[in-house]
């Protein structure tokens, strides 16, 4: 589909992996364990629902569907408005937890863009997490806060949704127990006791501030009136949900209050199945509920509508939105921005939806009307080709979405040409009214976002994950549904596939799916198994020589360690910017942000990405710093705390003062054991190699330690010859040395990186070598001074921060049998520095776990030295 600029073949030479070295792998057992439980997991839905639709006709449906009265439909559309508007309000109180202040209309656009994804997408890609930490931090909320109040929300839906549910058995309960078969006393003592447990929750709010849950964790509890108005926010919301799919249904088919339980256990069970929007799972209960009080195809009718309504009308507004947003003169506020940013995300929802709509179409038969009109005025073999056509389309589009996300514009122009082409043969297809207003609609939107799909790409590199595959899958296993529910009445037989004429349905939705199904089987075989775990190569002399003239003028101190040569280098098109990285199994990992000029840093991480996904790798970059998280969050990766890192504003460090006495005292007593202070140029680096590498032998030997690699230097005389090295002598000899990351031409930041001296230096050696190295970057108009990272520190034991980040303060706090985390802070802090956060930025899940340890066998030089010194 589509991936990089230049040929598949060139973008691995650029970046160091030897195509001649790949060699194939398979697909993995948990691969096709993947694949075997979906498959299940389907197969039982599908069967559910079409026990349940057993003596349903498909035509019987569309007719409920074309007879809804119009008043049912503007009620539904209204109980939806109020809805999302309810659902702002949780974004409203989790903020006020937080202590956040950000603008109601802020607020009102982050939320409904949010929901109009997650109640679309479910869990994915497309979150509403993602979307409110870009929009929220956008407009100047801290990221941590954000994640509170994603937690808040989640915490506060399940409160609400549990003590709804539990008012409506309290009601219901007799109508449950003829469904369910539970006794309705039992069913009312368990919503008793939810009650009562909501009751306790909230005197605890009422009485106490903070809980210790386990001894471990404090729980700071909302505000009691916080607490309350989260409730009535929940009831709004829920029942206007609610309330959208009754005023679809059959009058006198049940009683709200009754309805409202039913659809809270629906709801339930949609979550829990971690299906998209709970498709199937939701459908179930719902027939289940109502099966008995109304004709199944009417209530088969109000859940089609309900889905249109509730979820594709806000998606599709939203997409809208954002494009109205993008036209506007002048919207250049960060929020407006960092919205328009997300069209991408939702363009990708929107076609999918597009494609799947396409799909459904090619296998469903046509109205009466239409087909008398296609008689008179379409030759049959357009109609045909028509329906052919715009299903190929639909499967073409459910693959471009991918690239879509991207932001691929080829992947932009190929879904602009298909819209286009669809939305013309909706006519002749089958007067298809609604459909050609979708795709109208859809063009129109990729036309207004174009801008936001400015990477150059090909069709035909790009690799699929097999969750793509399978979500692809899934897709045309419910076309395959469909196909059969419609034509349930039609005996199939081996003739129906040469059987043309305008009024055989069957046989030409039967045709479309085959062609359809051997393309989609066809692509995802190719994509599945050409992977292959690929070989990372070393850069040669050339490259290293274009990334030392890249890092002199950057500002980042610590780029200067893609000169060890131990890292791969991924250059831009230009030349002018690189990303460094190394592999160890599956895991793809950068160090730091890119480097080089920052407007193509966007690129390079896709390319990066795109890189590792092609060989079915983890892609993850290690040592982010705040400031480019955005770009990582584009990219649907998720953010990881690995610690913080020091540096030493050099225009405020002097030696001078009571907070600097300890440093003060520490150089005078150096210079009374006659300690001095070198820079060695490197062109007088060889004189004085062996005696530094005496010191690094020394070093070792008593550290009881190998050397490291990655993110930190290691003893490699051709990398040492490449920097300045700092340098203690006493009487002449060496005893203890640095070597020096300083990009000569911005002059911004300086920093140490290889670090030894002999056992036998005295106490304070390396306090003296801090000290005067901060004096002499100060004097050469250096801003700052880095000290490096001490990981873990500043992890956060709120009772809302993630496991990761509890964790972490954990292993800070008590982990120092296998790593000196606290120590590593004090020293540091004599120094007095700024503290700035740093992150692992990788993909959700299991991911940041195997890319931690992998990350830690690449630094000590594989699993062993990761575990030992």
């Amino acid at each position: 589909m589509a991936s990089h600029s230049s040929s598949s073949k060139a973008d691995k030479t650029i970046a160091g992996v030897n195509p001649a070295a790949v060699q194939k792998t398979g697909i993995s057992w948990r691969s096709w364990a993947t694949v075997l439980l979906v498959l299940i997991l389907g197969a039982l839905v599908f069967k559910s629902l079409y026990a349940l639709l057993a003596d349903v006709h498909y035509r019987s449906i569309v007719h409920a569907v074309r007879h809804t009265p119009v008043s049912n439909l503007l009620l539904a559309v209204l109980a939806t408005a109020v809805s999302y508007l309810s659902l702002a309000g949780y974004d409203v109180s989790s903020l006020r937890y937080v202590g956040a202040k950000v603008k109601g209309t802020t607020i009102g656009l982050t939320s409904f863009i949010a929901y109009a994804l997650g109640n679309t997408v479910g869990l994915g890609v497309l979150t509403g997490g993602t979307v409110r930490m870009r929009l929220y931090t956008a407009s100047g909320v801290e990221a941590s806060q954000v994640a509170q109040a994603v937690a808040f929300n989640a915490s506060a839906f399940g409160l609400g949704m549990s003590t709804f549910g539990a008012l409506g058995l309290l009601w219901g309960a007799p109508q449950i127990e003829a469904l369910a078969h539970i006794p309705s006393w039992l069913l009312r003592a368990l919503a008793s006791l939810l009650l009562l447990g909501v009751a306790g929750f909230m005197v605890l709010c009422k009485v106490r501030r903070e809980v210790m849950l386990f001894g471990r964790w404090n729980l700071r509890l909302p505000e009691v009136g916080l607490a309350l108005r989260q409730l009535l926010i929940s009831a709004v919301d829920l029942s206007a949900a609610a309330a959208t799919l009754w005023f679809l249904l059959p009058s006198g088919v049940i009683d709200l209050p009754t309805f409202v339980a039913f659809y809270a256990i629906a709801m339930a069970l949609g979550v829990i199945s971690h299906v998209p929007g709970g498709v199937g799972v939701f459908e179930a209960v719902i027939l289940l509920a109502c099966a008995n009080h109304a004709p199944t195809s009417d209530i088969a009718a109000a859940l089609l509508l309900y889905r249109s309504i509730y979820f594709l009308l806000p998606l599709l507004l939203a997409t809208i939105l954002l494009a109205a947003i993008e036209i506007r003169a002048g919207s250049g506020a960060p929020v407006a921005r960092a919205a328009v940013r997300l069209s991408p995300w939702l363009l990708t929802a929107l076609t999918l939806v597009t494609g799947t709509m396409l799909l459904i179409s090619g296998v469903t038969p046509a109205t009466r009307h239409a087909e008398e009109l296609l008689r008179l005025h379409v030759p049959l073999f357009v109609v045909e080709a028509s329906h052919l056509i715009g299903s190929v389309a639909g499967l073409a589009m459910l693959f471009l979405a991918r690239g879509l996300l991207h932001r691929l514009d080829a992947a932009w122009w190929a879904s602009l040409v298909l819209t286009i082409i669809a939305g013309i043969l909706a006519l002749p297809k089958g007067i298809a009214v609604n459909e050609f207003i979708v795709l109208f609609l859809l063009a129109s939107l990729l036309v207004i976002s174009r801008k936001q799909f400015d990477r150059r790409s090909s069709l035909f590199s790009q690799t699929f994950e097999p969750g793509w595959l399978i979500a692809v899958a899934c897709v045309l296993a419910a076309c395959g549904w469909i196909l059969l529910f419609a034509y349930r009445d039609i005996d199939f037989a081996d003739r129906m596939w040469w059987q043309f004429a305008f009024d055989d349905y069957a046989p030409r939705s039967m045709r479309t799916l085959m062609v359809v199904a051997i393309m989609a089987l066809g692509l995802g075989l190719w994509q599945l198994f050409r992977r292959s775990t690929g070989v990372a190569e070393r850069p040669g002399e050339e490259e290293l020589k274009r990334a030392a003239e890249i890092l002199r003028k950057q500002p980042a101190a610590d780029a200067c360690l893609a000169l060890m040569g131990d890292k791969s280098l991924l250059f831009s098109a230009s030349g002018n910017s690189f990303i460094m990285y190394a592999k160890h199994n599956r895991s793809w990992v950068a160090l730091s942000d890119p480097v080089g000029e920052q407007q193509e840093w966007s690129e390079l991480i896709w390319r990066f990405i795109e890189l590792a996904d092609g060989y079915g790798g983890r892609a993850a970059f290690y040592k982010v710093r705040p400031q480019s998280l955005p770009l990582y969050l584009d990219a649907g990766l998720r953010v990881y705390k690995l610690g913080e890192e020091a540096y030493v504003p050099l225009d405020q460090f002097n030696l001078q003062g009571p907070r600097r006495a300890n440093l003060r005292h520490g150089v005078n007593r150096a210079e009374r054991e006659g300690l001095s202070f070198e820079i060695v140029a490197q062109a007088r680096l060889p004189a004085v190699m062996a005696e530094l590498k005496i010191v690094s032998d020394a070093w070792l030997a008593d550290q009881d330690t190998r050397e490291k690699g990655f993110s930190l230097g290691g003893f490699d005389q051709a990398y040492i010859l490449r920097q300045p090295v700092a340098v203690i002598r006493r009487a002449q000899k060496i005893i203890a040395f640095a070597s020096l990351m300083c990009p000569d031409v911005s002059r911004v930041e300086a920093a140490i990186d290889l670090m030894r001296q002999l056992p036998d230096a005295p106490p304070g050696t390396m306090d003296f070598l801090f000290s005067s190295l901060m004096l002499h970057f100060k004097e050469q108009g250096f801003q700052r001074f880095g000290l490096g990272m001490a990981p873990m520190s500043g992890m956060k034991d709120h009772q809302l921060a993630s496991r990761w980040q509890r964790f972490g303060r954990i292993l800070f706090m008590h982990g120092g049998r296998f790593y000196n985390f606290r120590g590593l802070r004090n020293f540091k802090d004599k120094f007095d520095p700024v503290w700035e956060a740093r992150y692992l930025v990788s993909k959700g899940g299991l991911a940041p776990i195997f890319t931690f340890t992998d990350t830690a066998a690449l630094i000590s030089g594989g699993l062993k030295g990761a575990v030992s010194k």
